[in-house]
């Protein structure tokens, strides 16, 4: 029930950040949900892949460069999606920054508990 619940907020998350982040555009609720699942999958297998041969550089620079493989699924996921859809770099940038703090308000609006 948890995790229906995770991807229900989830994709609210993307398709309000989709909604204030100029560049952006998803074509519904729907769009949002699989767009946030792949994005989330991309991350969990090529984006892991990437972070580990990234590692010690990813400890140089504080972080940044998982941000840059978090941005890089986003752009990913939307050459695949057609109902999906960024202009660039820096609105994915914007979109990642933006989602995760509105997942994190949804969270805690939601009573959502982290484990």
């Amino acid at each position: 029930m948890k995790l229906i619940i995770e991807i229900l907020l989830m994709g609210l998350a993307m398709l309000i950040g989709a909604y204030i982040i100029p560049g952006v555009s998803v074509d519904g609720y729907l769009s949002a949900i699989t767009a946030a699942l792949l994005i989330a999958f991309a991350n969990a297998t090529i984006g892991l892949i990437l972070r580990i041969f990234t590692f010690p550089l990813n400890i140089l620079t504080l972080g940044l460069i998982s941000f840059i493989i978090t941005v890089l699924m986003i752009l990913l996921v939307d050459n695949l999606m057609t109902g999906f859809d960024t202009t660039g770099f820096l609105s994915a940038a914007i979109l990642a920054i933006a989602v995760s703090v509105i997942k994190m308000i949804l969270d805690s609006v939601f009573g959502v508990e982290k484990k």
